[in-house]
């Protein structure tokens, strides 16, 4: 019993092996303890409120995509873009081809066994003909990982295999964004359309009024010119929307993976105006230190600073001896129409040691490849938290100063539309100029795009702190 117990812990002992990866420590994050665009709304708090949803004490990675967007259509194009978007579908075979990966290095970790038959003839003593023949299992060349060569190899596979998972979720957040984003910027150019339709039939009227007064020698040929140009220009303006809401559509086929026929048709936007999408929520900004778990991106450099650390600990252990077995149990004769007779039971067991005396520095180049892969994996991880504060940064600021940009330009808007109706009013009477009417619809035109884009800007802004906070990649619980 003291026999079996001690062989027990022998072999425990062998298979365990040891590690010579160094210990892992996170690296510091080198950011700030805040983000800066909380002071900058603190510096903005006797703006007006912009118009949002409730703020939520849920932290956006914990909140699922379909409770962050309200509309139905967007809802619909981003679960088709879930499950037909090419770029994710690549994401999620890298996984399986990850995975598959690991399992090979974790198979290193247990001996081959398998049906084995052999035979040899040779010429022996006295000119007769020697033969030997062997059937039954065999085990070759299975590595005993006393220094963790094979271990650290397993767990950097496995930590490749994490990042990828971790690639997967950082694609589908992106993904999701950008769909939500395009959509807002179809819905967008709608509204921005309507805006143009309307200015330059206005800018028509204005122009056959040109002409005939021209035609009466009431007013100049630079009168009408002008009245000509605007028209135009408006006309330029058309277009450009209307290309643009092509490429967008063509975008948006893209990103879904397939013709929008059918139902998804229908969750194009078609005259409806971007006052009136609904509104998304707030989402808390949290601490920077946050981001450290709740962005794929960042876990997934973080993993890949693991399979970094763990290639050390195999380039450490390639510096001591190998042993490696190779064993054979079964039936052996001198006949091959004997082989399986009683009595023909044998068996061979052969380990082998090896250790490295002369290599030409292969082993020394190894082990300093795998220190600076390990110090690219630290300075990867360590850009990988930069850009992300960056980006939460940037959104953040965003928040804080397109509502009141929003509001002012709401406001010059309406200022614009009263100094159109005065100008006109003003023309027909005969009291101004054409040149001051003109110029009245001109700074309205500019007026009203502004107000479309900046929010536009606003809504895309709250879609990307979404995003950039971590969100988009949970999916909500299974109901039972």
């Amino acid at each position: 019993m003291r026999k079996t117990a001690l062989a027990g812990t022998l072999a425990a002992a062998l298979a365990a092996g040891c590690s010579m990866a160094p210990n892992y420590e996170r690296p510091d994050a080198p950011i700030a303890t805040d983000w800066p665009g909380l002071r900058l709304s603190r510096s903005l708090a006797s703006a007006p409120p912009v118009a949002s949803a409730s703020v939520q004490s849920v932290a956006a990675a914990d909140i699922e995509w379909q409770s962050f967007f309200s509309d139905a259509k967007m809802r619909l194009l981003i679960d088709a873009a879930l499950r037909n978007n090419r770029d994710l579908r690549i994401a999620v075979l890298n996984i399986e081809q990850a995975r598959a990966q690991f399992q090979i290095r974790r198979a290193d970790q247990f001996p081959t066994v398998g049906a084995a038959a052999t035979g040899t003839r040779q010429p022996a003593a006295g000119g007769n003909i020697s033969s030997v023949y062997t059937a039954g299992l065999a085990m070759t060349s299975y590595e005993i990982d006393f220094f963790g060569r094979v271990a650290s190899l397993k767990d950097a596979a496995l930590a490749q295999y994490l990042a990828t998972e971790e690639g997967r979720k950082t694609t589908q957040i992106s993904l999701i964004a950008t769909v939500a984003n395009t959509w807002l910027s179809l819905l967008a150019d709608e509204e921005l359309l309507g805006i143009t339709e309307q200015t330059l039939a206005t800018r028509e009227e204005s122009f056959k009024l040109s002409q005939l007064r021209f035609d009466n020698g009431i007013t100049s040929e630079l009168d009408l010119r002008q009245a000509e140009s605007l028209a135009e220009a408006a006309r330029v303006s058309r277009a450009q929307l209307q290309r643009q809401r092509a490429q967008g559509e063509n975008l948006l086929t893209l990103l879904v993976g397939q013709p929008l026929s059918g139902e998804l048709a229908t969750a194009l936007p078609r005259g409806q105006a971007l006052a009136d999408a609904p509104v998304m929520v707030d989402v808390p900004a949290g601490l920077p230190s946050d981001l450290l778990t709740k962005r794929p991106d960042i876990r997934q450099a973080e993993q890949q600073l693991l399979a970094a650390n763990a290639n050390i600990g195999a380039a450490r252990a390639a510096f001591f001896p190998r042993i490696s077995l190779t064993a054979s149990a079964g039936s052996v004769s001198t006949h091959l129409s004997g082989l399986f007779e009683s009595g023909t039971y044998g068996w061979t067991l052969a380990p082998q040691l090896f250790l490295p005396l002369f290599d030409a520095g292969r082993n020394r180049a190894g082990l300093d490849s795998a220190n600076v892969n390990r110090d690219l994996a630290v300075a990867q991880y360590e850009k990988a938290i930069q850009t992300a504060f960056r980006e939460v940064a940037d959104a953040l600021a965003g928040r804080a100063t397109l509502g009141e940009q929003l509001r002012a330009q709401q406001a010059q808007t309406t200022a614009e539309t009263t100094r159109f109706k005065l100008s006109d009013l003003r023309y027909q009477n005969g009291i101004a100029n054409q040149l001051d009417l003109l110029d009245a619809q001109r700074s309205l035109f500019a007026a009203q795009q502004a107000v479309v884009q900046t929010r536009l800007l606003q809504l895309q802004n709250q879609v990307t702190l979404y995003k950039t906070l971590g969100g988009g990649w949970k999916e909500p619980a299974a109901t039972p």
